[in-house]
């Protein structure tokens, strides 16, 4: 027993030291010492005797310290309820958005391609109707027609069949 003391008192200091450099927390440091110190004397016996201590020590600090970082990844960081701040406890879903997005490009796949090309060009590029007209060699007449059937389309096929027809707003303006 004296033997172990020996050996393992004067490197504490030096397993503290590398643990606070692999956790940057000193009682998070300190903790993982004491875990490292009391494998070491439990599982003394399993120590090869021609092997170097200050090595084995080190090897079981890092290993400590790798299953501990593991483990609060895992988890996540731990804070009491009442310590939290307001704002962390209500966090929106985030599902919703890439359900909205999926649904979305479902949406846009379903629409025949010259609808899908007029909504995508006016609606999502920004361009008038005239210069839609121009990309696609198209009468302006035909890109208003496309664009208002594309949209009760996409209507439809976002809230589903049978929703009650939206007044949607008037075209814009073509000079």
């Amino acid at each position: 027993m004296s033997d172990m003391i020996r050996l393992i008192e004067p490197l504490i200091p030096a397993l503290r030291r590398y643990a606070r450099a692999l956790l940057h927390n000193p009682t998070d440091a300190d903790d993982l010492v004491q875990d490292c110190l009391e494998r070491a004397i439990s599982r003394w016996h399993q120590r090869r005797t021609d092997g170097d201590v200050r090595t084995w020590l080190y090897a079981i600090l890092h290993n400590l310290a790798v299953s501990q970082m593991r483990q609060r990844a895992r988890r996540g960081s731990y804070m009491p309820v009442d310590d939290a701040p307001e704002a962390t406890l209500a966090v929106a879903p985030s599902q919703d958005d890439g359900l909205l997005q999926r649904d979305l490009t479902a949406a846009l796949a379903a629409l025949p391609e010259e609808q899908r090309s007029v909504l995508l060009l006016v609606s999502v590029e920004g361009l008038s109707y005239a210069e839609t007209a121009q990309v696609l060699a198209i009468p302006i007449g035909t890109v208003m027609s496309r664009l208002a059937r594309a949209r009760d389309r996409m209507i439809h096929l976002m809230d589903g069949e049978n929703v009650a027809p939206v007044k949607r707003p008037l075209l814009r303006r073509v000079k």
